[in-house]
């Protein structure tokens, strides 16, 4: 959505921006503006119950979620999960708002899936103030997250289940991703968490009770996300350690097997060469049996050398 929505004692009405921007009541305005730059200021240079400091926090190009009180109204910025796949590797989309009596003017530069949600309770009719508009906003990011950090759990659960020696590389990637997007939410749910409860502490008189225990709800689902994460986080790195240390195990195996055949052929290597030298006196060497014999001889002795590396339990995994 790309305008505004205006409720009253009526349907809800679509209104441009222009119109939206000469409105002066009744009833409640909801205006909000996607993927502008330069003409963000602009535009809202042209609402005049839109302080500079508010319009500045509204049109930053990086925001990071927050709550600050200026009189009457509220700047309030949240990050929510996106509606597309994003070019980088931040999946939270920001949404500023600065929140009124009976008026809300958004931002966001990328579409936020929770917008939809906003819009579509507003248009029937279940949104008719701002605290409503805030405490949608602040329930819908929340519920819509919370089972993309359950997911992340879910795959440390499938990896821990799913450990084994030929599958190292690809349980390695995977919780390397993991907790790559941890930590990608880690950094912004918890300061989400941070401003829900600063908007709920603050005395707004277009805060109704009901409105405060939705974002107090909201709160403390994203302090329960946050302390998911965190644990996500610490597990995908004992699971890391585990696997460096199975990758080792694997790599003292096998150069333990290496060592032991080169043991095994250490002695024959002195034997053949001590009898394949080019010089008088080699015994039995005119004997027809010779060549077998010392075929037998060496296997004889690479036993034997087998057998002692087995009575010590050195080839035991």
């Amino acid at each position: 959505m790309d305008g505004a929505l205006l409720a009253g004692d009526g349907p809800v009405r679509r209104l441009t921006v222009d119109e939206a921007a000469a409105w002066r009541g009744p009833g409640f305005l909801w205006l909000h503006l996607e993927g502008r730059d330069e003409q963000d200021l602009a535009l809202l240079g042209r609402q005049s119950d839109v302080p500079a400091i508010a319009a500045g926090a509204l049109a930053a190009t990086e925001t990071r979620p927050r709550c600050d009180r200026i009189e009457e109204g509220a700047i309030l910025n949240l990050r929510g999960l996106g509606e597309t796949a994003p070019d980088d590797s931040d999946r939270l989309v920001s949404i500023r708002l600065w929140v009124l009596q009976d008026k809300v003017v958004s931002l966001s530069r990328r579409r936020l899936s929770a917008t939809a949600e906003a819009v579509r309770q507003m248009e029937a009719g279940a949104i008719a103030d701002s605290g409503d508009l805030v405490a949608v906003f602040a329930r819908a990011i929340s519920t819509q997250l919370d089972p993309e950090v359950a997911a992340l759990g879910d795959m440390l659960d499938d990896v821990e289940s799913d450990l084994a020696p030929d599958r190292l590389h690809r349980l390695r990637r995977t919780i390397t991703r993991v907790r790559s997007e941890a930590i990608g939410f880690r950094r912004f749910v918890a300061p989400d968490r941070d401003a829900l409860r600063t908007l709920a502490a603050l005395g707004f008189d277009w805060l109704a009770d009901d409105d405060r225990l939705h974002i107090v709800e909201a709160a403390d689902r994203f302090a329960r996300m946050a302390e998911e994460l965190e644990a996500v986080r610490e597990r995908a790195a004992l699971l890391h350690e585990q696997i460096t240390d199975l990758r080792a195990e694997q790599v003292d195996q096998r150069a333990l097997y290496i060592s032991v055949v080169a043991f095994i052929f250490l002695p024959l290597t002195f034997i053949t060469g001590l009898l394949g030298m080019n010089v008088e006196g080699i015994p039995y060497a005119g004997e027809r049996w010779a060549f077998w014999g010392v075929v037998a001889f060496c296997a004889a002795v690479g036993l034997a050398v087998l057998a002692w590396f087995a009575r010590r339990r050195w080839l035991r995994r």
